[in-house]
């Protein structure tokens, strides 16, 4: 059941009523340039697939994208035709800092992993406002010695991260920080602001860049953009967006190059332009400006130099970008032609303090009164990552594969349908704004990682997280034959089915009413589901075999890989996943049928899957093999042998928690509207006695319910026992993925083989699914959600229901108690504690004035202290956290 909240005013709200689509004018520019382009699959033409070794960092300022670009603090288009960002100098480093800076997969020590320290500040959705902070050194950035310090350790060290240098000793860093502001749709000011917290005087380049991103090199469309000084002001010609003016206060030096490759330089061979795309480089850094030009170009930078910024004293350049004319081909893009001599003076700073203004005035309307301050300022922190990770995503697959008419034919083993990466997803053409994971390790998108991040999103831009949703499901993603692109990396891995779970999350955020949207999904799920039945369930027992289901190595070995000799493994998380997958369709459908006729017997088919599902893992799957072991109290995988027999794989895991996920109570307002679902359960209970076992009717307080779960209450008593079991999953900050038990290695043989696994609560120690991620024992926010999201759901179900939290404690308090003090504990990652720390903050973050205000979002959180890991900006589904701020207690109606 779902209630329609009071609608939310304020002038950012009113931007957002008339903004409902993509194409929207407050919505054509925007944060959307990525954090990363260099190492990615869609840049990658090599035969071997090595994306990271085909275009590494050190090619980035040399060599031309084919599919995106990338800066620092970037805005571009929503097509990514035009591009705005930020380069710096200091006078010691050996190039322009044009991007950020980080290790590949194979030369950290736990993988891929980003070297800088920087924090959106803040944003709002239609990206009237938004501001980012980047600390920049004021000594050579220590490039070499950050390679070689993290070569030089191993899978059981530490990262070397860059404080460990004393690069930034003594506060020896220019804070840099850039803030946007739209006086309208197409009218864009830009304030770059340095600041030296040194003890010393020192100097700095500071350089605003504007380039067209190369589409003309290719072979496709020849007609070039160009850039053109025209009296005080640069002018932007594009076919597209048609003609803006770029305007500077002041009197910087501005210089032009192309956009181009600098092919001489990396391989001895021509160039198509005289001035490369490290011209600007070039002249600033080594003192030759001989490729660069004064006037025209497709690149061109702003080039401020301060001698001196004394200690503590700043430094602020501006910018302002305007459309002067609608381009061509633009249905109606919106401009306002600029009265001459209005770019800056009083009228500047008015607009990006109303722009700044208006941000409070969204926030103090989105995050509710009664929130203290510092989980307001988390809440505010988190969706400012949200929305500084919305990033371009660009990618057809067919003619990645094609090749260009222009460029040398793609060698043949990249279309090799056997070992070609994604060869067999020739369909998919995407060209949107996607909410990236994390802007550089991940600055590509993952399905599940979407499905998650569109949860926050909602409490803030329902639009865009429906956009989101759906994006997954559209005909130019979805494979024909219905499976969900999984990641960049490998399209055909398999994700977990979390989008329909999402859509309702989604559409219950935003009020309940948009059934359109829900039919939108839903249908297009059907596809999905079928797929996840037809190759899942290979025996037709209703216990699936999964395989990589986003917990990278959380077993005793990889589960993506084929297991030798025609062995099977029946997996519980798959299976629960599956449950949970037909409950989150079954709710839809539920909603569906209440509204428009047509839908009772898509209601009807999956509450009987999910009756299915349930006996399968309630009793027994193919073979006799039972995933429930009665002696410890917990869920297992199953190998299955090709001789028939099995045994199961006693490590305690989220793979075992995860049937707890799988729980609907369906209010008793809608089951007097379902007489068709009643009369099936009524069918059921007369047909299969043991089926009806799954279903449990209860009445308390006169609230008359079904709740479906697959999980008995005896053994979620159980479970849940083991949850909250401090020596075991429950740690100060959330769940843990391993049992805590496992601190002493466990092993187990395997067919002759030695399989081990260790709880390991920081990093990773192996270097299974590639070694930079580790369900081995961290905490991680996705799945500590979805236990969440269930445990509200059995608080309404049984609301006089008692649990022991923590176990063994003596203290018991209600299912609903219980789930808020695992909230609390989650969200307590960021609070500021005893020590002045927060405990979420990377080791490797100091603490003081200048750090302590800073909140960073990491992938995940070691499972002792808490301590961030991983990725540093995963402000995609670990902005959860706002949403636990925001919404505590969960989805309304329940």
């Amino acid at each position: 059941m779902t209630t329609t909240p009071a609608p939310a005013t304020s002038a950012e709200h009113d931007r957002l009523a008339a903004s409902s689509g993509p194409d929207a004018a407050w919505r054509l520019w925007g944060p959307y340039v990525s954090g990363r382009q260099w190492g990615t699959v869609r840049e990658d033409y090599s035969e071997d697939g090595n994306a990271w070794d085909y275009l590494p960092f050190d090619h980035a300022h040399r060599r031309a994208y084919r599919w995106g670009e990338d800066g620092m603090a970037g805005l571009c288009d929503r097509f990514g035709f035009l591009n705005l960002g930020i380069a710096l100098w200091n006078g010691h480093d050996d190039r322009l800092k044009e991007r950020y800076f980080g290790l590949t997969n194979a030369q950290g020590n736990h993988g891929e992993d980003v070297k800088e320290i920087w924090w959106p500040t803040d944003a709002t959705p239609t990206h009237s406002f938004a501001s980012w902070l980047y600390r920049y050194p004021q000594a050579a950035f220590p490039y070499a010695d950050l390679l070689a310090g993290n070569a030089s350790r191993g899978k059981l060290d530490p990262e070397y991260e860059l404080t460990d240098t004393g690069v930034l000793a003594d506060n020896r860093f220019f804070d840099v920080t850039v803030t946007y502001a739209k006086a309208s749709p197409t009218d864009v000011l830009m304030e770059v602001t340095v600041t030296n917290h040194g003890p010393d005087a020192a100097p700095v380049d500071v350089v605003p860049q504007a380039w067209f991103r190369n589409t003309w090199a290719w072979g496709r469309d020849d007609r070039a953009p160009s850039l053109a000084l025209d009296g005080p002001v640069v002018r932007a010609e594009h076919a597209w967006l048609g003609t803006y003016e770029i305007e500077a206060d002041g009197d910087p030096r501005i210089l032009f190059c192309d956009n181009e490759t600098d092919a001489e330089s990396l391989w001895g061979s021509a160039n198509a332009s005289d001035c490369p795309k490290n011209g600007i480089d070039t002249a600033i850094v080594h003192g030759d400006p001989s490729r660069t030009r004064d006037d025209h170009g497709t690149k061109v930078g702003f080039w401020w130099h301060f001698d001196a910024i004394a200690p503590g004293a700043s430094q602020t350049v501006r910018l302002r970008m305007r459309a002067v004319a609608a381009g061509s081909e633009a249905d109606s893009a919106p401009f306002e032609a600029p009265a001459v001599g209005t770019a800056f003076g009083a009228g500047f700073d008015e607009v990006i303090a109303e722009r700044r203004a208006e941000a409070d005035e969204f926030y103090a309307a989105v995050i509710p009164a009664t929130t203290t301050a510092e989980d307001a300022h988390i809440a505010r922190r988190a969706f400012a990552g949200l929305l500084w990770g919305k990033q371009l995503f660009r990618y057809s697959v067919h003619e990645w594969l094609e090749g260009d008419p222009a460029q040398p034919t793609p060698p043949a083993a990249r279309r090799d349908p056997k070992t070609g990466r994604n060869s067999s997803w020739t369909h998919f053409d995407l060209a949107d704004v996607i909410s990236m994971p994390d802007e550089w390790e991940y600055p590509w998108f993952a399905s599940w990682d979407l499905a998650f991040h569109t949860v926050p999103l909602a409490q803030i831009d329902p639009d865009f997280a429906k956009s989101q949703v759906e994006l997954m499901v559209r005909e130019w993603a979805q494979h024909p034959n219905g499976q969900l692109p999984a990641y960049e990396w490998n399209f055909n891995d398999v994700n977990p089915p979390v989008h329909a779970w999402a859509a309702w999350q989604v559409f219950t955020v935003d009020g309940g009413t948009d059934r359109g949207f829900l039919v939108r999904v839903f249908t297009k799920l059907l596809f999905n589901f079928s797929w996840w039945v037809n190759r899942k369930d290979s025996e037709g027992t209703y216990l699936f075999e999964g395989g990589f289901l986003g917990m990278d190595n959380v077993g005793l070995f990889d589960r993506s890989q084929p297991l030798p000799d025609g062995m099977r493994l029946e997996q519980s998380d798959a299976t629960s996943w599956m449950a949970f997958y037909a409950l989150s369709m079954l709710r839809i459908a539920v909603e569906l049928t209440r509204h428009t006729d047509g839908w009772d017997s898509t209601t009807r088919t999956f509450f009987e899957y999910f009756l299915r599902l349930t006996g399968a893992l309630e009793n027994f799957g193919s073979r006799g093999i039972s995933l429930w072991n009665e002696d410890d109290g917990f869920f297992y995988d199953s190998i299955v042998h090709t001789d028939g027999s099995s045994e199961q794989l006693p490590v305690r895991s989220l793979v075992g928690l995860l049937p707890l996920i799988a729980v609907e109570s369906v209010h008793p307002a809608l089951m007097v509207e379902l007489p068709s679902l009643i009369k099936e359960v009524d069918w059921v209970e007369r047909r299969d006695p043991g089926l009806a076992d799954v279903l449990i009717h209860h009445e308390l307080h006169d609230d008359a319910r079904m709740t479906l779960t697959l999980v008995g209450r005896s053994r979620r008593v159980r479970l849940v026992k083991r949850m909250f079991d401090e020596s075991e999953f429950l740690s100060p900050h959330g769940i843990r993925s391993l049992s805590a038990q496992y601190r002493e290695q466990f092993s187990m043989d395997i067919d002759g083989g030695d399989f081990s696994i260790r709880y390991n609560p920081a990093e990773s120690d192996t270097g299974l699914f590639g070694g930079n991620s580790n369900w081995r024992g961290p905490v991680w926010f996705p799945v500590n959600y979805l236990l969440l999201d269930a445990m509200w759901s059995y608080a309404a179900a049984y609301p006089d229901e008692l649990v022991e939290d923590p176990s063994g404690s003596g203290d018991k308090r209600s299912i609903g108690a219980a789930a808020a003090d695992l909230s609390e504990r989650l969200v307590s990652l960021f609070r500021v504690g005893a020590n002045g720390r927060r405990p979420g903050t990377p080791r490797w973050y100091p603490s003081g004035p200048l750090w302590d205000e800073h909140v960073t979002f990491s992938e995940y959180f070691d499972g002792d202290t808490g301590a961030g890991l991983g990725a540093t900006h995963q402000t995609g589904w670990t902005a959860l956290v706002a949403h636990l701020i925001v919404a505590p207690g969960g989805m309304p109606g329940r």
